[in-house]
């Protein structure tokens, strides 16, 4: 179900980019759009993973630098039938962790030293085998398709609205003026970009349960990363991390701007909420006992 979900959320968000190319700048416009959306997502594909990673200071370590940390994830790894991803840690004292990568041979785990300190063992691996689990279903791909070509659809929506500001569009004489011109800059400015947010968290919402529920099989242990995210959670709350941004929040096991503002950031979260999270990995290990 949550892979149907994906694909259809995607065909909508592709969907979306097409018809407000098309509002834009007619049959020129949407092939515009159509070739910068297939640049952005080659670069998309083959550098996403070293943009975040380096956006992040994080460290690559090696058996001597970790070594039950790396023990920790070659084990994991191997019970999730996964190659070796490598290992890197963010200096920062706000736990979390993400996953990165365009495949399984070409993924990454980052973790804060946070993190590391926060949870016990078991938590930090039920967190990692989340980790390995998007790697394993090839959700870091998605999520960086999908924020591209959200943010595609964002920046053509803020280009016409200059355009409009300014009076640069399309005179009312012309061919979508009027009530019709009105209808195609609402769509624009407001519809589009919403609509492509609230088809990225759907993505993303659907993801992290997924990833819970495999999680929780690969360590064997559902309740302990039910225990880790209710950590993070408390110290997302109290805490937002400094070098996070919105663009990559979606990454994160918890979203880092958790405690950043209320209704509004809830509805627009890039997560689903902890409590029902927990619930769902709860009512797993019942099933599993």
């Amino acid at each position: 179900m949550n892979t149907l979900k994906t694909t259809v959320l995607l065909a909508a968000l592709t969907g979306l980019l097409i018809a407000v190319g098309a509002f834009f700048g007619g049959t020129k416009g949407m092939t515009f759009m159509f070739v910068i959306s297939i640049l952005m997502n080659f670069a998309s594909y083959w550098f996403s993973d070293k943009i975040v990673l380096n956006m992040y200071g994080a460290q690559a370590v090696t058996p001597q630098d970790a070594p039950d940390l790396i023990r920790m994830v070659s084990n994991l790894a191997q019970k999730a039938k996964l190659p070796m991803p490598k290992v890197y840690i963010i200096n920062t004292d706000v736990p979390n962790a993400f996953a990165t990568g365009r495949d399984p041979e070409h993924a990454a785990v980052a973790v804060t030293t946070g993190i590391m300190r926060a949870l016990n063992y078991e938590e930090l691996e039920g967190v990692v085998a989340h980790e390995l689990s998007h790697i394993k279903n090839r959700d870091t791909l998605i999520s960086t398709i999908v924020a591209s070509l959200a943010g595609v659809i964002t920046m053509i929506a803020n280009i016409a609205q200059w355009t409009a500001i300014f009076g640069l569009g399309r005179g009312d004489d012309e061919e979508g003026g009027g009530i019709g011109g009105i209808i195609e800059f609402v769509f624009l400015v407001v519809l589009a970009p919403l609509a492509a947010t609230l088809i990225q968290l759907g993505v993303s919402r659907s993801r992290e349960y997924l990833a819970d529920q495999t999680g929780g099989s690969i360590s064997g242990n559902p309740l302990a990363l039910a225990s880790a995210l209710k950590k993070i959670e408390y110290f997302a709350q109290h805490r937002v991390m400094a070098e996070a941004t919105p663009a990559t929040s979606h990454l994160f096991i918890i979203n880092p701007f958790s405690g950043a503002g209320g209704m509004m950031v809830s509805l627009f979260s890039t997560h689903p909420s902890t409590a029902d999270r927990v619930a769902k990995l709860e009512e797993q290990a019942k099933k599993t006992r």
